[in-house]
């Protein structure tokens, strides 16, 4: 398995339960798919750089995980189709030697 790290940016105007919601289904799709969660770190509402989707600021969550080349591409899909999501980036961390 490798390791990967996803950071993910939610629509700001979410109430808590919501954006709870959303991190917690992440969570549970890497886990589903025969991944395993390392960390979750919810950085919290940021302001960005530049306008994403009509957004100036938004809330970021970083999310650490081992898993299969299809864990990561499962995990892509789901998050381009949903609407609570507005920007978001998955990196495979490189082995430690």
């Amino acid at each position: 398995m490798r390791n990967y790290e996803v950071v993910f940016v939610i629509k700001p105007d979410l109430e808590a339960e919501a954006t709870a919601a959303v991190v917690e289904k992440f969570t549970r799709l890497i886990a589903d798919q025969g991944g395993q969660v390392i960390e979750v770190d919810q950085w919290g509402k940021k302001r960005m750089a530049y306008e994403v989707r009509k957004y100036r600021e938004g809330y970021y969550v970083l999310m650490k995980f081992k898993g299969t080349p299809v864990v990561a591409q499962e995990l892509e899909r789901v998050l381009k189709i949903t609407d609570e999501v507005i920007r978001y980036l998955i990196t495979r961390l490189e082995e430690a030697s």
